[in-house]
């Protein structure tokens, strides 16, 4: 994987990590004042926001691991062109979805103005929803950085797998043993 590539997955999981202990320790720290009597009035604003962000972090390290879901199977199935051509298209379309969100997020925070969390006047909304153009920005970076590598991939998988195939079905046209003792 290129260097920028790993530099860019690191700081992700690096951040996204220390999201997830915030949050954890705003939880804990939530139940203990609760147990105690004196509940904390911003913990349900709060956390909703964390959660919140470290969706869109964790999407954006998502992409640069390559690891959302798929149907690679079914990309894998198609001659090496339509493979090309399948794989090109499913990339265009997913940059493209994230960068119509990053112009809608960029859109929503002008809205927002001078809005502020309801249970901490202090922290405005346009600092709390910051995350969905900065993520949907991120993940495509993660999808631009890992793309060679991806491309990779998807162009030598089923050749090797048919590599592969093919000189097993020739050993065993080749074997002068039973069928039930070359399957064993």
């Amino acid at each position: 994987m290129q260097f920028a590539a790993v530099l860019f997955r690191r700081i992700l999981e690096v951040f996204t990590m220390a999201l997830i202990t915030i949050l954890a320790l705003i939880v804990i720290l939530a139940v203990v004042f609760r147990y105690t009597g004196n509940s904390l009035v911003w913990y349900d604003e709060v956390a909703s926001v964390m959660l919140a962000w470290i969706t869109y972090y964790g999407a954006a390290l998502a992409a640069v691991r390559r690891s959302h879901l798929s149907f690679s199977g079914l990309l894998l199935a198609l001659p090496l062109p339509l493979r090309k051509v399948g794989f090109l298209l499913g990339e265009v379309i997913v940059i493209s979805v994230f960068v119509v969100m990053t112009w809608a997020g960029w859109f929503v925070l002008q809205i927002m103005g001078g809005e502020t969390l309801v249970s901490l006047p202090w922290i405005g909304l346009q600092f709390t929803q910051s995350v969905i153009p900065i993520g949907c920005v991120l993940f495509v970076v993660g999808q631009v950085l890992s793309f060679p590598e991806a491309w990779e991939r998807m162009v030598t998988a089923l050749d090797v797998e048919t590599e592969e195939m093919n000189q097993e079905i020739a050993k065993a046209q080749n074997s002068d043993a039973p069928i039930s003792e070359r399957t064993a």
